[in-house]
C-alpha cells in the first residue's frame, strides 16, 4: 500500500503528521489489541488450564490442542465446543481463537505462544497516548531500496525468546550529515519496514529498538525514511510479547533520531 506524498509545507506536514498519530493511538486502544494484552504462556505437552482462561490448552508435535469443556470457543468464524486441533505451524503470527469477550492470540516458534487480550485490561483502560517528538520535516530522508537478486530469509534475536527467521529483500542506503548508513529491511504482511536502534535507545526511546514503515519504492528502488513516523513495538508496552525482533547489528545507528515515539509512559 503506498503512501500519501509527503508535503514540504511545514503546517500541512505537521497537520498530516498529526492526523495519523491519531489514527495509530487508535489503532493501539482498539478493544482487542496491543494494549489488551493481559498475560501469555509457552504451551507444553500436558492439557493445562491457564488463569483466566478457560479449556485445556497443550501442545503436541507441531500442533495446538485446545478442549473447551464446554465453553463455546470460535476460530476462523466455526465455533466448537471440543476438543479441537489446530495446525498453525505455518500460519502468519498472531493468530486468534474467541473466547467470549477475550480472544487469545496464538503464535508458534517451535513452541506455541498464546496471548490473552482483555478489552477491559488495566493498560488500555488508562492509557493516555504515547509521548513523540515533535514532527520535523528534516526528518525525512530519501534512501534508495537494494534489492537482492531473490529474497532470503535472516535470523534476528527476540527479546525474551530464542531466535526467528524474517524474509528479508534488501537493504535500504541513506545518508545523514554527510555520511552514508544502511538499515536491513524486513518484508512483514507484504509491507516493507525495518528495526532499530539509534542513540537515544534506552535514553528517551525503548532500548530494545523501534520499527519504521517505509514508503512504497519506486522503479528505481527510491524510498523515504520518515522518521518522525517512527513507532514502538509491541514488546514496549507490554511484557506479554516476549518474541518482538531485536535488530540485526546492522541497523544500529551511531546518531541520535530525536524524531517519532518515546519510551511510552
Amino acid at each position: 500500500m503506498s503512501e500519501a506524498p509527503i508535503s514540504t509545507d511545514p503546517q500541512e506536514f505537521t497537520r498530516a503528521w498529526r492526523e495519523w498519530r491519531t489514527g495509530w493511538e487508535q489503532w493501539l486502544t482498539q478493544p482487542l489489541g496491543w494494549l489488551a494484552a493481559t498475560a501469555h504462556e509457552w504451551l507444553g505437552d500436558t492439557p493445562q488450564q491457564y488463569p483466566g482462561l478457560p479449556g485445556l490448552w497443550w501442545q503436541h508435535g507441531d500442533a495446538l490442542h485446545v478442549d473447551p469443556q464446554g465453553t463455546p470457543m470460535a476460530f476462523d468464524g466455526e465455533t466448537f465446543t471440543t476438543e479441537r486441533r489446530l495446525a498453525l505451524a505455518g500460519a502468519d503470527d498472531d493468530a486468534r481463537v474467541t473466547v467470549g469477550d477475550l480472544e487469545v492470540g496464538i503464535t508458534y516458534r517451535g513452541s506455541y505462544l498464546i496471548v490473552t487480550y482483555d478489552p477491559s485490561s488495566p493498560a488500555r483502560r488508562d492509557f493516555d497516548g504515547v509521548p513523540a517528538y515533535e514532527p520535523s520535516p528534516a526528518w525525512v530522508l530519501p534512501g534508495r531500496l537494494e534489492r537482492l537478486d531473490a529474497p532470503a530469509s535472516i535470523t534476528l534475536d527476540s527479546v525474551g525468546w530464542d531466535a526467528h527467521t524474517h524474509e528479508t529483500p534488501g537493504q535500504v542506503r541513506f545518508s545523514y550529515e554527510g555520511r552514508e548508513h544502511t538499515l536491513q529491511v524486513l518484508n512483514s504482511h507484504g509491507m516493507l519496514l525495518t528495526v532499530f536502534t539509534d542513540a537515544t535507545s534506552g535514553v528517551t526511546t525503548y532500548g530494545a529498538g523501534r520499527s519504521l514503515n517505509l514508503s512504497e519504492p519506486d522503479l528505481e528502488g527510491n524510498v523515504a525514511l520518515d522518521f518522525n513516523r517512527t513507532v514502538n513495538l509491541p514488546c514496549a508496552f507490554s511484557e506479554h510479547f516476549p518474541i518482538c525482533p531485536l535488530p540485526p547489528s546492522g541497523n544500529r545507528l551511531p546518531f541520535a533520531v530525536e524524531a517519532g515515539e518515546k519510551t511510552p509512559r
